[in-house]
């Protein structure tokens, strides 16, 4: 009843000496003979229970109540209860709001895999729920986590071959069988003798469960893999009755089959080697590369690379032959049609990870430009998939940077790589077919070739966003020290994301100091610092003195372009098209030479508007870098 006694919901319940404590809780036997139910009415604050005798049919001992969850009740025994707690749960909503009008949207439900649905108790609001396939706090980012189904086979039954994806699972018969693996005993052995030439069989064949035998009829001897492989055995006898001719015949095959096994040995295992390269590429997303690369046949016959090549190019992956390693992998130098080439085994250890190859298959098939690293193909014939790029002979900029001694890069080289780096990021988000957000820019991804010339390379993080889109929700991924602040703390990926993290790396070449692991006096981050530095004009004390030496009056205009870069608003950076034309007016200007007589035009800066502008952005420039001061 409620708090003002009014009575709510009620139940009646007889004693029976017979019945005593053998009725099921939930069950219609409950119905008042030993034991009695009574829903809890929703949307009530208090709840109070009494008891009352009905013409003394109590005798006042003792009387047993549970409050449990209606649908958790089941076969639970009033006998076996009395030693232990039943499910009970707490009915909440978010009150005095819906979902949005046709969507099944909230503000609340923040994880990007989560729904909303409106509650159907008379108290109104809704709640947030994780998406199927997906488990966790929908009211978190990224609360909603993917449930790997293989890990609960009784709940999501597969009896061959799991493999978990993204918000579902895989369930497929192993190599072969085929059927419905869904179910048990659904998966049948293929009689691969049915189909003799899909199998390479032309002899005898005799199926095995998973797999078959092959071998030349009686009276035959040969390779029965391949089409008139068997041949007959003719015993010619030229005397009859010669038992010198019959054993001399009989050498002479004991001789030919002695002659012939290592050849069918190899041929059977040469069958299995292609079988299992046919079961790495299928597993490796080949199917899917194939699909992707097939709309560009020019693509497509550069792509795919063999095996067999790789080894020879690699002396068989040869510990002496690696030549550096990252999280995606380790690298190999090799030399493949008489070019030196850079080979990538990734290492492959999660689902995650063999999505992001294919992605930066795609991602780097399609990209064509001088300060991107070149992608010549790959090879999927192995379990853990290979790379092939061009080879960059100079190292990456990280270690050119942060060297031993007080001299690095001169000025004018690292002016040079920071426009060749934002001339790269340009075209990827403005002249690709669809806009490519790079994710991870920082120096150890800027590889330099013998002339220093820049190459942005690592696209195994990057992502493609579709035309008509500004951004999209995605994990987070990146290095701390050059991650945008923004993307972090809402997983919203837009084009100005990479020009924080340039910012950042702008920052770095000017003063050579690590941005994962820089600390100010004042436990500031580079970002911070730096910022704060230029705003009370002594952006001196933090530049690398080197290029305090060499400077020709650009320093603190780079040093402004890298500060509204790592804007925290994304909206106030500008392009990487914008920062592409304000390093390119600085390196024109640098590069041209003073006039003691009235220049000609040529000699004129051709975008000095451009400069003018920009002069007046940077003077505006507001302490918003709150995000950098927190430790990465």
């Amino acid at each position: 009843m409620g708090l003002d006694e009014d009575i709510v919901s009620t139940c009646a319940a007889f004693c029976s000496p017979v019945a005593k404590n053998q009725y099921l809780v939930g069950s219609p036997d409950c119905s008042g003979v030993g034991c009695c139910q009574a829903p809890i009415p929703a949307g009530l604050d208090f709840y109070l229970l009494q008891f009352r005798r009905f013409n003394g049919s109590w005798s006042g001992g003792p009387v047993t109540v549970y409050i449990v969850d209606a649908d958790r009740l089941s076969s639970y025994r009033m006998d076996e209860m009395q030693a232990s707690a039943l499910p009970a749960v707490l009915e909440w909503v978010i009150s005095n709001s819906t979902c949005q009008s046709n969507s099944t949207t909230s503000p609340e439900c923040r994880s990007s895999n989560s729904f909303c649905k409106n509650s159907t108790t008379f108290l109104g609001g809704h709640r947030c729920h994780c998406s199927e396939g997906y488990d966790g706090n929908p009211y978190l980012v990224d609360g909603c986590i993917d449930i790997d189904e293989c890990k609960f086979p009784e709940n999501y039954p597969c009896f061959g071959d799991c493999n978990n994806t993204i918000g579902g699972y895989l369930c497929q018969c192993p190599l072969g069988f085929e059927g419905n693996a869904s179910i048990p005993k659904g998966c049948k052995d293929v009689d691969e003798c049915v189909h003799p030439h899909a199998y390479s069989c032309y002899g005898i064949c005799k199926n095995l469960p998973g797999s078959f035998q092959c071998q030349c009829p009686q009276g035959t001897y040969g390779d029965p893999t391949t089409k008139g492989g068997c041949i007959n055995i003719t015993i010619k006898n030229s005397f009859p009755g010669s038992k010198i001719a019959l054993v001399a015949s009989g050498g002479f095959i004991l001789l030919i089959v002695a002659l012939a096994a290592p050849f069918i040995t190899h041929k059977i295992k040469v069958q299995r080697v292609k079988m299992l390269k046919e079961k790495f590429f299928k597993q490796n997303h080949g199917l899917l590369l194939q699909q992707l690369i097939s709309q560009n046949t020019d693509i497509g016959e550069r792509m795919i690379i063999t095996l067999r090549e790789l080894e020879k190019a690699t002396d068989n992956f040869d510990k002496t032959r690696e030549v550096g390693g990252g999280g995606h992998g380790v690298v190999y130098k090799g030399i493949l049609n008489l070019h030196v080439v850079a080979i990538k085994k990734s290492k492959i250890v999660v689902q995650r990870e063999i999505d992001d190859f294919i992605n930066e298959v795609a991602i780097l098939s399609q990209v064509n430009h001088r300060n991107v690293v070149k992608l010549l193909g790959c090879c999927l014939e192995t379990e853990v998939p290979l790379l092939v790029y061009e080879f960059i002979s100079n190292g990456t900029l990280y270690h050119h940077l942060h060297v031993e001694g007080t001299i690095s890069l001169s000025w004018d080289d690292r002016l040079r790589i920071v426009l060749e780096v934002a001339r790269a990021l340009s075209y990827l988000h403005s002249s690709t077919s669809m806009p490519i957000y790079h994710r991870d820019i920082k120096s150890s991804n800027v590889l330099l070739d013998d002339s220093l010339t820049a190459k942005v390379s690592d696209f195994g993080a990057s992502r493609y966003i579709p035309i008509d889109q500004t951004g999209v929700t995605t994990a987070i991924q990146g290095t701390f020290g050059y991650l945008d602040p923004m993307y972090y703390y809402t997983g919203r990926l837009t084009a100005k994301s990479d020009v924080f993290s340039f910012g950042v790396l702008t920052m770095e070449l000017l003063t050579r100091k690590k941005p994962f692991i820089y600390r100010s006096d004042d436990g500031d981050g580079l970002v911070s610092h730096f910022s704060s530095l230029f705003r009370e004009g002594k952006l001196a004390d933090i530049i690398d003195p080197q290029v305090m030496e060499e400077d020709n009056g650009d320093i603190q205009e780079v040093g402004a372009l890298a500060v509204v870069c790592t804007k925290l608003k994304g909206e106030d950076r500008p392009t990487m098209r914008e920062v592409e034309l304000i390093l390119e007016n600085l390196r024109l200007k640098m590069h041209t030479p003073s006039c003691t007589k009235p220049c000609s035009r040529e000699h004129i800066p051709a975008q000095g508007v451009v400069t003018q502008e920009v002069s007046r952005q940077y003077t505006m420039e507001e302490e918003i870098m709150l995000s950098a001061r927190y430790p990465r």
